[in-house]
């Protein structure tokens, strides 16, 4: 099945609402809990893609030693992550901004991990940002995306759809499927990691409709 991009942003009130209503605790929670086995006790964290900011959320209420910078360049997204963070008294430790995943204004070897849950599928080409990560990240430290997989065919991805369950309502199963359609194969992940040069990430399917690329922190 050919891949369909779709919009890089969504930058709605309506849209941001509408996405932060949806239920992803249990995703969100495996990703966070995840991120916090990889990374070190402390240090500064990017979240790249970060929405309405509820994962990093999720890690410094387990980790209050880590400082997360949460980027997007939705601005609606991260006006609903902002009041989400000041809800949890997290604004001490979580700054969101508005940035460009493919151009971060950071210094070389800026950060201890770089995470980002469904961005890549988000961006027509997503070399530059992984090349960015790469630039951004210190040495051997800590790396995890996630972010779904594209179906082999237009009878698995209904089924997908299908299956996400009675609560979504059309409007949401429609842009699921939009993502699905948008998202990249296994093997096309994998070209994109080597060419952006992530020695010693493991890239792996991590569900029916999901990729994991993460490295473990050393140091």
């Amino acid at each position: 099945m050919q891949r369909v991009t779709e919009p890089e942003v969504m930058d709605t009130q309506e849209e941001a609402i509408a996405y932060d209503a949806m239920d992803f605790t249990e995703v969100n929670t495996a990703f966070a809990k995840r991120a916090i086995e990889l990374g070190s006790l402390s240090g500064l964290m990017l979240d790249a893609g970060t929405g309405t900011a509820r994962i990093p959320i999720l890690i410094c209420q387990e980790r209050p030693q880590w400082q997360i910078i949460g980027i997007d360049l939705a601005k609606s997204m991260l006006q609903v992550g902002r009041k989400n963070v000041e809800q949890a008294g997290l604004q001490e430790q979580i700054t969101l901004e508005s940035v460009d995943a493919k151009h971060l204004p950071y210094a070389d070897a800026h950060f201890d991990m770089v995470i980002s849950n469904s961005l890549i599928h988000h961006l027509p080409d997503p070399l530059p940002f992984l090349k960015e990560l790469k630039r951004v990240l210190k040495p051997n430290r800590g790396i995890l995306i996630r972010d779904l997989l594209r179906p082999m065919n237009e009878d698995i991805m209904n089924g997908l759809v299908d299956s996400i369950g009675t609560e979504y309502d059309e409007h949401q199963k429609m842009l699921f499927r939009d993502s699905l359609h948008a998202a990249f194969t296994l093997d096309e992940v994998n070209q994109l990691v080597s060419d952006a040069g992530l020695e010693g990430a493991k890239l792996y399917q991590s569900s029916d409709r999901h990729w994991t690329l993460e490295r473990q922190a050393m140091g």
